[in-house]
């Protein structure tokens, strides 16, 4: 039996190569940025900023400056974008690394409303965005300058004169290179816990900036080889500890991958690599087992956080009636057999690789127990789900309990107590 609602939520969360960068130059913009110098001190120059073609909306003023660039995948427009509230003065800033450079870093006046935004329209028609802070900017050799209280016209000697005045065009660089965030940078998928640790063969969510320099995108069959899953998809591939890494979504700020099955216990580095180069190594522990169940955001009510569980129909969901506005939901009776999923459970038997989508009776090895109120269930079935890869089927027996729709749900493998408390609606 399909179950296609899971897999919507199953994917739509997904020796070492040295660290390399892609670096990208844009040419000179075809609107002209002008700094008007504001004094400084401690050799920084600090000046105020009219941005490109500026027009108030109503309610904000949007300045933009747009420029071609070339250097990562096909090249196309590079858009520059300030933006605030209101149509009075700018909040936005300009500094120099010092009198006597060129270089340009913006910046926003405290407590502005001011957002700096820059994207990447490919040849190919994809729209990127990257960070702001990854980018330089240069005046153009050719600015004009007037009021400065030297010959040269920089941009830091203008920042440090009142009243002085350059205006030109700008051009750069930006690095486009992958970086996995430090903080929460790789997870377990967190409709299933969204646990620090990983497991063989359990889906992972990798999050960071240029991770990927197309759209979102989420694999095809056509990037399957047979009932083998990609490792590459959009450009972008992770390897883990070494080994590749089975790629279901990519975008520029997230990736989703599911783990490779050999992968060794203990710390291993996790690095993307993407058109922009390959990341830093993220340092992830690997463990055996880092099982979670599907309970996603969607199902966490006003009394808790509900799991996600189906009827044996495959679209009506164990829940309170009409808790979840679209979601078909009844309450389960005891003695109803009900589908938990789950993630990062451990080996079955026969043994499945990872990265293969299941198509053979199978069951896990390790001991699964749930508990309705204290209550244990009996599991009709626990392992890997046919049709699917990493996702773990558990077919459970609604216990004798009393109803209520905050029965509260825990859990078991090999005699170790789960961390995920959830709830679930029960009806006599």
């Amino acid at each position: 039996m399909k179950y296609p609602a899971i897999l919507a939520v199953l994917f739509c969360l997904v020796l070492l190569p040295a660290a390399s960068a892609q670096t990208a130059t844009y040419t000179s913009s075809n609107q002209a940025v002008t700094l008007t110098g504001l004094g400084g001190s401690g050799g920084v120059g600090q000046s105020s900023v009219k941005w490109g073609n500026c027009v108030f909306e109503g309610t904000n003023t949007k300045c933009t400056v747009t420029a071609p660039y070339t250097g990562v995948g096909g090249g196309g427009t590079i858009s520059l974008v300030l933006a605030y509230s209101g149509n009075g003065p700018t909040p936005f800033t300009a500094n120099s690394i010092s009198p006597g450079s060129d270089l340009i870093i913006f910046g926003l006046t405290a407590g502005s409303s001011g957002t700096i935004s820059v994207s990447l329209a490919e040849n190919t028609g994809a729209t990127v965005l990257f960070l702001s802070n990854n980018f330089n900017f240069f005046y153009d050799p050719t600015a004009a300058c007037s009021g400065a209280s030297v010959p040269a016209c920089s941009v830091g000697q203008v920042g440090l004169t009142p009243g002085a005045i350059i205006s030109g065009t700008i051009h750069g660089v930006f690095d486009a290179t992958p970086v996995i965030r430090t903080s929460q940078g790789v997870q377990t998928a967190s409709g299933y816990g969204g646990f620090a640790a990983i497991a063989p063969g359990t889906w992972i969510e990798i999050f960071g900036t240029n991770l990927a320099n197309v759209l979102p995108l989420q694999w095809a069959g056509a990037d399957f080889n047979g009932n083998n899953a990609p490792t590459t998809v959009g450009g972008t591939s992770v390897t883990i500890g070494g080994q590749s890494a089975f790629v279901a979504y990519v975008s520029p700020v997230q990736v989703n991958a599911q783990v490779p099955s050999n992968i060794s216990t203990g710390p291993q580095p996790v690095v993307v690599s993407a058109p922009g180069g390959n990341s830093a190594p993220f340092s992830v522990q690997v463990n055996l087992t880092e099982p979670g169940l599907l309970a996603p955001g969607v199902f966490n009510l006003q009394a808790g956080q509900y799991i996600d569980a189906l009827f044996l129909d495959g679209h009506t969901w164990v829940l309170p009636p009409s808790s979840v506005p679209g979601v078909p939901s009844a309450r389960a009776k005891p003695g109803d057999t009900i589908l938990f999923f789950g993630i990062g459970f451990g080996a079955v038997t026969p043994a499945i690789q990872a990265g293969v989508i299941v198509t053979q009776s199978n069951h896990l090895n390790g001991d699964f127990q749930a508990f309705f109120a204290g209550t244990p269930a009996n599991i009709l079935f626990s392992g890997l789900a046919g049709g699917f890869l990493g996702l773990y089927q558990f077919n459970v027996v609604v216990p004798n309990v009393a109803a209520s729709d905050t029965v509260p749900l825990t859990f078991s493998l090999a005699g170790t107590p789960l961390p995920q408390k959830l709830l679930i609606s029960i009806a006599n």
